[in-house]
């Protein structure tokens, strides 16, 4: 269903007179905040989203995708993630696992239940007092992450039926968060599957951010084929900037099967006003909308036509993408040592930490065949400083105390001569991180 935007004078100036009469919060230095209808990082700097959804749940092998939208110049990924009501629940461990990921590759992370989608309309969805449910029970997972995390509560948390208690579902949600601990910055999504042709999020933003004990909420509109004008969208993004309400573009599309969104004046005007963006979605969509894949069968180098135009494009992430502040003062990778010529038929394997956080590393080993092919290769050293491997892929790796054995996976054992291949870790550290030396044996 498609409502075009209309007048409502009377409705904007309700919206700057109660956001106004809250006042705005200090930054809150364990943690995003917001303040006048913007975004701030940990160090009270502004922070502008510019990103791609990623289908975790559905996908949870995918974990490479990470590392590649930061290749690309992302500075957010938003993942889907599910309470376990209407697909796999994503465990304690697993949602622990992706901020590990995020924070390894520089991402502020986004993390949203999809099984809310369409409530009131979709069979089997879910309500958001079920949400927080799960919200609340990963509790413990995302404490202490306040500065790398932002709670999404529900994903398009109605559809176009039943969605007259939105704003008090919202409220009582983000009410329960808090009284539950969570001091995170909140996102909010729009009902009418996300679209909000209702206007029932534009007309009641006010009330529910006046809700949040912490004034810490973030509105999010999903942009399809509601958005196909210029107009629409900058009337519809205007309003909430003019209120001084912060308002993201939390998913959309260039094609949509209800209509066909204006993505040219959504990056425009977002770039023009500061307002962040999240591009609908890496890989994986099925169902008829195959055609919003970003990238094929998750290959980075085998970017689709809307992935190119998202990512190199006018406005796009590589032209407007501004790393977190908060990575900025991570010290830089170390530097490998050198390595000596593989002898005939052997191999040589090498180390270098990739990203480091306080706590926490990631770091890949190459691995070259010499002068002759292989059939397979080992890979071993040991940490000097009691670091220890956390998480592996590409490689079946095992820990012994400090030391580490690395063999070949089934398809990257096989090395013509001077060839390579790499595998990759997540890693502990305290105190120092330094590289170790590595030995390399061939068969």
């Amino acid at each position: 269903m498609k409502t075009r935007l209309s007048a409502a004078g009377a409705t904007l100036l309700a919206l700057l007179v109660t956001v106004l009469a809250f006042g705005q919060p200090a930054h809150a230095a364990a943690g995003f905040s917001v303040a006048g209808g913007k975004l701030y990082d940990a160090n009270g700097t502004e922070f502008i989203m510019r990103g791609v959804n990623h289908a975790h749940t559905w996908y949870p092998q995918q974990t490479s995708s990470f590392a590649d939208v930061k290749a690309l110049g992302a500075n957010t990924v938003r993942v889907v993630l599910s309470s376990g009501d209407r697909w796999t629940r994503n465990t304690n461990a697993d949602v622990a696992n992706v901020i590990s990921l995020c924070k390894a590759n520089r991402l502020i992370c986004v993390l949203e239940v999809h099984d809310t989608t369409g409530y009131g309309e979709q069979s089997g969805a879910i309500t958001l007092a079920r949400a927080v449910d799960y919200w609340l029970s990963l509790a413990d997972v995302l404490s202490g992450q306040e500065k790398y995390v932002i709670v999404n509560i529900g994903n398009e948390p109605y559809g176009n039926q039943n969605y007259a208690s939105w704003a008090t579902d919202n409220a009582n949600a983000i009410k329960r968060l808090r009284a539950g601990g969570l001091s995170h910055t909140i996102m909010v999504d729009a009902p009418n599957w996300g679209q909000d042709w209702s206007f029932t999020m534009r007309d009641n933003a006010a009330s529910v951010f006046a809700a949040d004990p912490a004034r810490n909420t973030v509105f999010s509109v999903h942009m399809y084929g509601v958005f196909d004008t210029a107009a629409e969208i900058s009337d519809y993004l205007g309003r909430f900037r003019s209120a001084g309400l912060p308002i993201v573009v939390g998913e959309f599309g260039f094609n949509h099967s209800d209509g066909n969104p204006d993505e040219d004046t959504i990056l425009a005007y977002s770039q023009a006003n500061g307002i962040g963006w999240l591009g609908w979605s890496w890989s994986g969509n099925g169902g008829g909308v195959e055609y919003l894949d970003l990238a094929t069968n998750f290959n980075p180098a085998s970017l689709t036509d809307w992935g190119q135009r998202l990512f190199n494009g006018a406005n796009g992430i590589r032209q407007t993408a501004r790393q977190a502040s908060i990575f900025d003062s991570i010290p830089p990778p170390t530097t490998p040592p050198p390595t000596t010529p593989p002898p005939a038929g052997g191999c040589t394997a090498t180390y270098t930490v990739t990203n480091q956080w306080q706590g926490g590393f990631q770091a890949e080993v190459r691995v070259t065949a010499g002068a002759r092919a292989i059939t397979g290769w080992t890979a071993g050293w040991t940490f000097a400083n009691s670091q220890s491997v956390t998480q592996s892929w590409n490689v079946a790796l095992t820990s012994s105390g400090t030391t580490v054995t690395a063999r070949n996976a089934e398809y990257n054992g096989r090395l013509a001569a001077g060839a390579s291949a790499s595998f990759g870790f997540l890693g502990s550290w305290t105190g120092t991180n330094s590289v170790p030396t590595l030995s390399c044996t061939a068969s």
